[in-house]
């Protein structure tokens, strides 16, 4: 025996088949380590120890083969860990008392019989190549409490595995030839954790009614497992039950017995019709999840659950209706209805006083299972009842008319959706809503007029709302960072738009309103009609040169494109961005690094329009900038969405003090001024062209329209009637046409 070997505890060795690298540490092994064990050199010692048996083929089959020999001294040890190692020799020199040990990936495909470790309390043999555990040796591991085989090629567990009365958690998760349990695993009365998920079996024994202890059966993409056992009632402990995407087409009635159920998930079980009544004794539960179940209905039942907080049932297309029993979840702080065919609200739903988060968004422009939605949706008078309610997404709700003005009494909400609906009005007490930071209304398509606003707004989505005409004074919004106007063509003026000092993201393509006045030190993102650039913008490429005592402190590229609406494009037509533009870093004509340009508000005219992109100095294509190195904007070779060109594009780099100056700039040289202040006055000029191409375009218009009324005259009248106009002043009336 070599001395020091007693000592070691636990030994780690996961290479992962990464190749071998040689260490010449492993051939040191000082005297104090020796005398004072740790697990560093406890793997020190193994690589000197073990070394000699490394095959010399090893390294090319990136494969550790070790030396069982070497493990006979090592008495004490109690922790192994040997992950995509292979072991040669004898397995009975492993130490006798051996309790945790992992082997991930073991070429072996049966466990020699003369390896049993009678203190082992942990075994994980996962993604090996084991095909049959012990036989009828099994019950000697009388102290094993977790057996895991995960992703291995189990094909049978033995009857005997009835006999690890200690076990507590038997994992075969992804056993892909597993097909059945044995009736035996009913006696294993210690079991609390049975994960069978991804496995091929096909039904689960009777007696696992028996496992009086267990806690969490998980049998979830069991692809063969179509129903449950009535003896599921004897779980008495069950706290989880994980049945995703099975096959199953119904819970027996006897689930209802699992009083200590806190946790049902059932996600995608497709062929998942109803639910049985007794679902509500489970009187425990706290989590419901059925998202893409195709139930129809949820039983009234459900409303005795006093104790569920979180309710999922998003994308189950076929469910039609909510009990009125709802109201009853007294507990509930999470619905999520996304997707289904549930087209009016419950009276009682105001009752749901815990609510917190109500998520019911629907597809814009799609109808679920065949069911119509009505014309006109109302939310039922207690829905302002919802005093804890933080987020709503009611997106695609058919809301008509008048959102009323009690709404403002949902004094918690901080998130509100109610884009692609059909109101006119909204409340004029919105702006009593102090804990509002985001108001999405995209798409509201009837809406004319957005009344004052609450002052803690960070995020004003408007885009599309094309009946829309005026906006309230926004100075009051302190905070606002984001504000969406783009295609509010009838939009004409922003009142308080210079005010927004946190503005950041600006977006107003296809609107028409003067937006020169925005403060735009700290604009990151902007959009506009318009087809120039600033002219000391970098025109396509830009070189990089290091300055001296200058970081480079951002960079802003600015882009002018259009798109081509004869060209059909369902992705063009249904992203909130335009995609494609990238600004990419080269270093010696390789690319480094690219990032794609946010350039949100997608334009519905065919009109050139100007976005303005500014990185800070945290984004990679500033903070990875070295001296020779040039920033290039291109389109995404294949192009993503159709009809787009990229018109032109420039680049500016700003180095620290380009955009530091916080007074009044009037009085400045324009070689003095800040890049915020340069900026502002180049959309002012932008504008002003704008507006002077407009008016020159009414002029033109007008006088195409005198001249054509002329020529119409021309051919219309006689000759003669000009001597006649006189008369016709004085109330002659139209010419004669018959003479």
């Amino acid at each position: 025996m070599c001395k020091g070997t007693r000592c070691i505890e636990g030994i780690v060795l996961d290479f992962e088949g990464r190749p071998i690298v040689q260490d010449p540490s492993g051939e040191r092994i000082s005297r104090e380590n020796l005398q004072r064990p740790n697990l560093t050199s406890a793997l020190t010692y193994m690589k000197e120890w073990c070394k000699k048996f490394l095959q010399d083929n090893a390294e090319n089959e990136r494969k550790v083969v070790l030396h069982t020999k070497p493990f006979e001294s090592m008495v004490n040890l109690r922790l192994l860990q040997i992950n995509h190692v292979r072991l040669e020799g004898k397995y009975k020199y492993l130490p006798a008392g051996l309790k945790w040990l992992q082997w991930k990936e073991c070429p072996l495909k049966t466990l020699p019989s003369e390896f049993f470790p009678r203190e082992l309390a942990v075994l994980d043999l996962s993604r090996s190549g084991i095909e049959k555990v012990w036989g009828s040796c099994t019950s000697k591991l009388s102290s094993l409490k977790e057996l895991s085989l995960n992703n291995s090629a189990i094909e049978e567990i033995p009857d005997s595995v009835g006999s690890l009365s200690n076990l507590e958690i038997l994992s075969l998760m992804w056993c892909g030839s597993l097909t059945a349990i044995p009736d035996s695993v009913g006696s294993l009365i210690s079991l609390t954790q049975l994960l069978l998920n991804g496995s091929a079996i096909k039904e689960l024994p009777i007696s696992i009614g028996s496992l009086s202890y267990l806690k969490e059966l998980s049998v979830g993409n069991c692809k063969d497992l179509s129903k449950l056992p009535d003896s599921i009632e004897g779980l008495a402990s069950m706290v989880e039950l994980q049945l995703d995407r099975t096959p199953i087409t119904h819970l027996p009635d006897q689930v209802g017995a699992l009083k200590m159920l806190r946790k049902l998930e059932m996600r995608n079980c497709k062929d998942l019709r109803f639910l049985p009544e007794s679902i509500g004794s489970m009187l425990a539960l706290t989590t419901l999840n059925f998202v893409g179940a195709n139930i129809s209905e949820l039983p009234e039942s459900i409303g005795m659950l006093e104790n569920l907080n979180i309710l999922r049932l998003n994308e189950c297309t076929q469910l039609c209706k909510l009990p009125s029993s709802i109201g009853n979840l007294k507990s509930l702080h999470h619905l999520w209805m996304e997707e289904t065919a549930v087209t009016e609200l419950p009276e009682s739903f105001g009752m749901l006083s815990s609510l917190m988060i109500l998520k019911m968004a629907k597809k814009p422009h799609i109808e679920l299972s065949g069911n119509s939605m009505p014309n006109s949706i109302e939310f039922p008078t207690s829905f302002s009842n919802l005093c804890s309610l933080v987020e709503l997404n009611a997106r695609a709700w058919k809301l008509c008319g008048k959102i009323p003005d009690d709404f403002a009494k949902l004094s918690s909400l901080e998130s509100l959706n109610l884009g692609y609906n059909n109101f006119f009005s909204l409340p004029s007490s919105l702006s009593g809503l102090f804990n509002l930071k985001k108001l999405l209304l995209p798409y509201c398509k009837e809406l004319k007029s957005l009344p004052p606003l609450p002052s803690n707004l960070e995020e004003v989505n408007v885009a599309n709302c094309t009946a829309l005409e005026s906006v309230s004074d926004l100075s009051n919004l302190e905070r606002l960072q984001e504000l969406n106007l783009a295609n509010c063509e009838m939009v004409v003026d922003i009142p308080g738009l210079e005010c927004l000092k946190s503005l950041t993201r600006l977006h107003m393509c296809g609107c028409k309103a003067c937006s020169s006045m925005v403060c735009l030190r700290n604009i990151r993102t902007l959009s506009m009609p318009g087809s120039k650039i600033p002219d000391w913008f970098s025109r396509e490429v830009v070189r990089f040169s290091e300055r001296k005592n200058l970081k480079i402190k951002g960079v802003i590229i600015c882009v002018v494109v259009s798109l081509d609406h004869q060209i059909p494009d369902d992705l063009r037509d249904q992203l909130p961005i335009i995609a494609g533009i990238e600004a990419v870093l080269v270093k010696m004509n390789k690319p480094l690094f690219t990032t794609m340009l946010i350039l949100k508000g997608v334009p519905k005219t065919h009109e050139d329009h100007l976005y303005l992109c500014r990185f800070p100095d945290c984004h990679p294509i500033v903070s990875k900038l070295k001296d020779g190195y040039e920033i290039n904007v291109i389109e995404h070779d294949p192009p993503i969405i159709k009809g787009l060109k990229l018109k032109r594009s420039g680049i500016y780099l700003v180095f620290e003090g380009d955009d530091d100056y916080e007074g009044d700039e009037e009085s400045l040289d324009e070689n003095q001024l800040s890049i915020s202040e340069k900026l502002s006055k180049f959309f002012s000029c932008l504008e002003e062209e704008d507006h002077t191409s407009q008016s020159d375009c009414v002029v033109e218009s007008q006088v195409q329209a005198i001249e054509e009324e002329e020529e119409e005259r021309e051919i219309s009248e006689p000759v003669w009637w000009d001597f006649l106009r006189p008369l016709q002043r004085r109330g002659s009336g139209s010419p004669p046409h018959n003479v």
